[in-house]
């Protein structure tokens, strides 16, 4: 039988500065020992010191500061509660459901438009919304922030005879977010949502997403469809997030149950 191998001594260090950050006793924003204060902690050399922190960066637990150090990785982070309950105490606040649940944390929620156009479909923005060749989306490109740091990338799709003259194709904030429009029963659109379906892929950030979130390296973010189906189950909107892996918890109710309790997000 061959004998138990052991960890290198980088993953000893690692292992030991990982459960040190999970437990607490390393808090965000915190400064580590230096490289050469690791060398001499675990009685190695500085090379080893450095692997350890290289590995902790790869796993999105810490940040390399040019001249300053490694620190624990701020987390800001909300947990998004998925269920049809969740969904309707939010918008009953009057607010949108991404800013009703972040302050719901004590955090401060903020969405910036960046866009607002009317564009070809893309394929699968198309499918999703039932939409045939040739068809117009109004697209509402947003940035989420939470404490003013960048959580989310968010395009918003409605078909163009569904948005067109309404606040869905202003360029303004809408009150309330773009369910208060859609769901007024006094409002031009007068549909109810029922369900919503998602589609969630993990994958590593492209350049942009990199900028624009102010990802580190090694940090992997989750990209979210989410169709809205109305009363009638016609699709009525799709977003099409990207949200990075270390600054939001998803958890999911789902209610066997209750077959009105749909999976729900914001």
């Amino acid at each position: 039988m061959s004998p138990e191998r052991q960890p290198f001594p980088y993953q000893r260090i690692a292992e030991d500065l990982r459960s040190r950050i999970l437990s607490g006793e390393l808090e965000p924003g915190e400064r580590l020992p230096s490289r050469n204060d690791l060398a001499r902690m675990y009685e190695t050399t500085r090379a080893t010191a450095d692997r350890a922190i290289a590995a902790l960066s790869a796993e999105g637990l810490t940040v390399s500061r040019q001249g300053r150090g490694a620190f624990v990785r701020p987390r800001p982070r909300v947990r998004l509660l998925n269920s049809g309950e969740n969904y309707r105490l939010r918008r009953s606040s009057g607010k949108s459901n991404f800013i009703a649940e972040v302050e719901a944390q004590g955090q401060r929620g903020e969405q910036r438009i960046l866009e607002v156009a009317t564009v070809d479909a893309p394929p699968e923005i198309g499918l999703r919304l039932s939409l045939g060749d040739g068809d117009q989306v109004v697209v509402r490109r947003q940035i989420f922030l939470i404490d003013d740091v960048p959580v989310q990338l968010c395009d918003a799709y409605y078909p163009l005879a569904l948005a067109r003259g309404t606040a869905l194709a202003g360029e303004a904030r809408i009150r309330g977010g773009s369910h208060s429009v859609i769901e007024d029963p006094a409002g031009p659109v007068r549909r109810r949502i029922r369900r919503f379906i998602e589609d969630l892929d993990v994958r590593m950030p492209v350049p942009g997403e990199l900028e624009a979130l102010q990802l580190d390296p090694g940090v992997p973010v989750v990209r979210v469809l989410r169709t809205a189906h109305d009363a009638e189950d016609m699709p009525v909107e799709v977003l099409d997030s990207i949200i990075p892996s270390d600054r939001h918890i998803f958890r999911y109710v789902i209610d066997t149950g209750s077959a009105q309790d749909q999976p729900d997000q914001r």
